[in-house]
């Protein structure tokens, strides 16, 4: 597990070391060479770390009771987006009201557990977990201190860690799935993006003392432009 490993060992300053003209170009190449290599392990130990986490995949389902009333979930319980008409539901307490969100049904308290959503063409979405004991009435604040441990994309480029205060996160490419990982004991939260195999942000040292759940936001339609769904997708392990 790479989040174990111990820290580097110290390193020396070069920075006062001249280099002879006529090495520039060999010692240019020499780092560009080291740099590509360095990007390749560190691609294979990321490949090896998702493949480590996507053993724990747990089949989750999204609840209804939980579901702010905009939203319209599909009847297998697996994708989530914003309806046009605002439905008729009971204001039961696990109802979230008036944030645009739903958790999973399936919840953990111990061990760990990982799931995937997509998240292909939309421009805004949060994506997480959240503790037992949330606010789900009146305006709630996505941070660690609340119970919830969330990123979120706004206006389809703007990737932010919510770890209160949030954390802006430079991405090489959009995510079209995510891969969320949760370790009850570690304290630990970690994002994939799951066809690139990079890690996106963990969450550490955190601090759980109850149920944790899979939180959605599939946030409002912007007049079609974030109209497509969240899904939760089936995990494939590769070898």
């Amino acid at each position: 597990n790479f989040l174990s490993l111990k820290a580097a060992p110290p390193t020396k300053d070069w920075t006062e070391v001249s280099v002879r003209p006529s090495y520039e170009g060999t010692v240019v190449r020499a780092v560009a060479q080291l740099e590509e290599t360095l990007s390749k392990q560190m691609e294979m130990l990321f490949e090896a770390e998702l493949k480590r986490v996507q053993q724990y995949a747990v089949d989750v389902t999204l609840d209804p009771d939980t579901a702010h009333p905009d939203l319209i979930l599909s009847d297998d319980g697996k994708q989530v987006y914003c309806g046009d008409v605002k439905k008729k539901l009971p204001d039961n307490p696990e109802r979230f009201y008036p944030s645009l969100c739903v958790l999973g049904k399936q919840s953990l308290s111990s061990g760990r557990f990982y799931f995937e959503v997509q998240v292909k063409e939309k421009t805004n979405w949060d994506l997480g977990v959240a503790r037992e004991s949330i606010n789900r009435k009146g305006e709630i604040t996505l941070r660690p201190q609340n119970g919830y441990w969330t990123i979120r994309l706004r206006n389809g480029n703007e990737y932010r860690a919510l770890a209160g205060p949030s954390v802006r996160l430079s991405l090489k490419s959009r995510p079209q799935k995510v891969g969320v990982f949760v370790d009850y004991e570690e304290g630990l939260v970690s994002f994939y993006d799951v066809d690139a195999a990079a890690l996106i942000y963990s969450f550490t040292d955190c601090s759980f003392t109850e149920k944790l759940y899979p939180y959605l936001s599939p946030g409002f339609n912007d007049d079609g432009e974030n109209s497509a769904p969240l899904i939760i997708c089936p995990v494939n392990q590769t070898d």
